[in-house]
């Protein structure tokens, strides 16, 4: 049944921690081993961070493949072999060449990397090559060339311009697809403006339809309190209908139920929440035809 703490809690990352780290301190702080998390953030970026607590892991596959949004400074003027801040700095472009680069130039390269593109994920990810991630690879010594994957970035903003000593930073909103590195945004726009470019801060504020700002402080954070419920978290994540009792029995023993009108709009197979009496989250099921079948149960709470 639902421990205390089921539910999915988001959290405001601070810079320092991995995700790993994160999701230790929440299984501390409610007391189990079950906390998953959906979606990592690297070390040096801050913001939202998506946990899922007791049987409400289940639901985390749900939520990896959500669109995100980022606030970035990306600074032009040299790479690095991170593409971020915490790798080592490449031969810097000439400080003309910095100064030389025109609001229409950024404006453009921007705009070029705006939309479905093809993008080459940073050597130093968690992407999985030969089944050991990239960056172990890289941190052996070895060369690591990753293929190019298509991924959408729906919007590439920019807010500020700063001018500084041989670099100019600029602050920047993304809205993108999961699996879109900000990183290698910084890398390609640096290199299509000819002086390099890396990320020197990441702030992720949105993932699907949760935002930062609903999120807890790790430190001091009230896990139950903070939690929202499974019913609650699914409801944001895919289409919901509600069944009464005799219909919440029939799915737990296994069997199908009758699609309500409202699933029948839907397409088949597609995932659907199935919230019972009490706002309870019984299942994620699918439509088969004119009936409901259980993909993932969910056990009952106290007394349901």
């Amino acid at each position: 049944m639902y421990g205390v703490n089921s539910g999915i809690l988001l959290v405001d990352k601070p810079q320092g921690m991995t995700s790993h780290d994160v999701v230790a301190r929440v299984r501390r702080l409610a007391g189990t081993r079950k906390v998953g998390h959906a979606g990592t953030l690297d070390p040096m970026a801050t913001g939202l961070l998506l946990l899922g607590i007791e049987t409400s892991t289940r639901l985390l596959h749900h939520l990896v493949g959500l669109d995100k949004e980022y606030l970035a400074t990306v600074r032009l003027g040299w790479a690095t072999t991170t593409d971020d801040a915490e790798g080592e700095a490449l031969p810097a472009a000439s400080a003309d060449a910095v100064r030389a680069i025109s609001r229409d130039a950024v404006d453009a390269g921007m705009t070029e990397l705006t939309g479905t593109i093809d993008q080459v994920p940073s050597a130093v990810s968690a992407v999985k090559v030969d089944g050991r991630r990239a960056y172990q690879r890289v941190r052996d010594g070895e060369a690591v060339e990753l293929a190019a994957r298509t991924v959408t970035v729906s919007a590439f903003e920019l807010l500020e311009v700063r001018e500084g000593d041989g670099r100019l930073d600029l602050d920047v909103r993304v809205e993108c697809s999961s699996g879109t590195y900000v990183r290698a945004l910084a890398r390609d726009l640096g290199a299509a403006l000819g002086v390099g470019g890396h990320l020197t801060a990441l702030r992720r504020t949105r993932i699907g339809r949760f935002d930062v700002a609903e999120a807890g402080a790790l430190d001091g954070i009230d896990v139950d309190a903070a939690r929202l419920s499974p019913a609650e978290a699914a409801r944001r994540v895919l289409p919901a209908v509600e069944v009464g009792a005799d219909a919440v029995r029939d799915l737990r023993h296994g069997k199908r139920i009758d699609a309500p009108d409202e699933a029948r709009e839907l397409a088949g197979g597609a995932p659907i929440a199935v919230i019972g009496p009490g706002d309870v989250l019984v299942a994620i099921a699918e439509r088969r035809g004119p009936q409901l079948k259980v993909v993932t149960g969910f056990p009952a709470e106290d007394g349901a």
